[in-house]
């Protein structure tokens, strides 16, 4: 039989779980309303014309085909340039390095990086890259600024990934002689795979959706591409990364704010239904990805 005590702290309990789940609901209800409100007031809005053509060839400021793909070519350039930096910093910290002044250096400029609002590196990015070195409002500008906001993102996950492989491997790759370079580079890391790639993938989520960093980086404007030239030295070559690239989200804060547009409103949220749409779509692939990649390096089914 319960005793008096027992059965008010189960009514606690009972009481506490409600709250908590009231509260995950809240949360939920706000990101549903938020989600549903964007899709269902744009994707009436959204056709296969208005992603493939260029607001030139649509009439007015219809048409988003350039400023989808300047998304992606950034992301990808941005990637590239900072995976292997975060790896690299994410195998130092979770392998190599011992607690010192150096290390919790690191760890708190990291921390400092990932604190500092994308509009701070973006002016950052305006002054070093676009002045002092002259780069102008180009692509390879705005790479170089979402590099700062992505590497300590990136370095986290990596570092976490690497640790939570169980220290038995690195154990059993020692017993086979294996130096600690090679530990890592042949168990640790592969182990760690599915974390990593789950990583990359919501930060690419964050930097496709970043706006604030690329106004003063890479620009507010497109010059007339031409998607079949692939000479990435020429101009007018859309694979040229030295040429101002106007965003999707750029796009849509500019559409909002300079009142010249005359369908503005359409084009906004239209562009911004097809924003949460790829940003909802990497979160699904990162889940997959994932889950993928560790029944294939675990065996599990």
């Amino acid at each position: 039989m319960k005793t008096t005590s027992q059965k008010r702290l189960e009514q606690n309990n009972k009481l506490a779980l409600l709250g908590i789940k009231a509260m995950v609901g809240f949360v939920v209800l706000i990101l549903v309303a938020l989600l549903g409100y964007i899709l269902i007031t744009g994707l009436p809005h959204v056709s296969w014309k208005f992603l493939t053509t260029s607001s030139k060839e649509f009439g007015a400021g219809g048409g988003i085909a350039n400023q989808l793909f300047n998304s992606i070519y950034i992301l990808v350039i941005t990637l590239i340039i900072s995976c292997p930096l975060a790896l690299g910093a994410g195998i130092y910290l979770a392998e190599f390095a011992k607690p010192s002044l150096l290390t919790r250096t690191i760890r708190t400029t990291i921390e400092v990086l990932s604190s500092l609002p994308s509009i701070v590196i973006g002016l950052f990015g305006y002054l070093v890259l676009v002045i002092k070195f002259q780069f102008d409002f180009s692509i390879i500008s705005g790479a170089f600024a979402l590099m700062f906001v992505n590497i300590p993102l990136l370095t986290r996950n990596s570092e976490e990934a690497l640790r939570a492989v169980p220290h038995s491997q690195r154990e059993a790759g020692w017993a086979w002689g294996l130096s600690k370079t090679k530990t890592v580079l042949k168990i640790i890391l592969p182990a760690a795979v599915p974390g990593l790639v789950t990583g990359v993938i919501l930060s690419a989520g964050r930097i496709f959706g970043e706006a604030a960093a690329l106004i003063f980086t890479a620009g507010q404007s497109t010059p007339v591409i031409s998607y079949s030239n692939w000479n990435p030295l020429s101009p007018t070559s859309f694979l040229n990364p030295m040429r101002p690239a106007e965003t999707l989200a750029v796009h849509i804060w500019k559409l909002n704010t300079d009142g010249i547009t005359p369908d503005a409103n359409q084009i906004s949220s239209g562009a911004s239904a097809v924003l949460i749409i790829v940003i909802l779509a990497i979160i699904l692939l990162s889940r997959w990805l994932g889950n993928y990649c560790y029944k294939k390096l675990s065996g599990t089914k």
